[in-house]
């Protein structure tokens, strides 16, 4: 029987939120995602997170990715989805960082067949929207079905049932 995995990346700590660096007990996208799994309790969840950790300081942290970016890294990550083969459906969550996911969503989403499968991406961020990140996705995968996503900003992540419940209804 097929399934839906929650997968995301999030940044606790410093972060930018409403114009300044803020200390963030949770990231954005780790808010969101409780509010998903919250209205979609049989989905698996699964937090993409890199070997190699960003600095806590959140200006050297964007340096550190932005040097990703330009590289075009494929960081490694701390674990695998064990049987992605019974998910039909994947919501990806993710911060848009200079208008695209982190590097570590690339390398999440270039080791699985992910064929046929539908995913809903979504995506925080503090003014950028959705930016350059559905077409980055379509390139990287394909063979997917890749809904029109959603855009939520970060400073409103633990007020943004609206956009959660576009979110779902992409599920359907």
């Amino acid at each position: 029987m097929a399934k839906t995995l929650i997968a995301f990346y999030s940044r606790r700590g410093e972060n930018w939120v409403g114009g300044g660096v803020r200390f963030l007990p949770k990231g954005n996208n780790e808010i969101i995602v409780e509010k998903i799994k919250a209205l979609i309790p049989d989905a698996d969840v699964f937090q993409i997170d890199t070997v190699k950790k960003y600095s806590d300081d959140y200006m050297v942290c964007i340096e550190e990715a932005k040097q990703e970016l330009r590289e075009k890294a494929r960081p490694a990550l701390t674990a695998k989805v064990e049987n992605m083969d019974q998910y039909d459906t994947i919501i990806l969550g993710y911060p848009c960082w200079w208008g695209l996911p982190p590097m570590a969503v690339f390398t999440f989403l270039e080791s699985y067949d992910f064929s046929g499968k539908k995913i809903i991406p979504f995506c925080s961020h503090e003014g950028s929207g959705m930016g350059g990140s559905l077409r980055a996705l379509k390139q990287a995968v394909p063979d997917a079905v890749i809904t029109g996503g959603v855009a939520i900003q970060g400073s409103a992540a633990a007020h943004c049932d609206r956009e959660v419940a576009s979110i779902i209804a992409q599920a359907k």
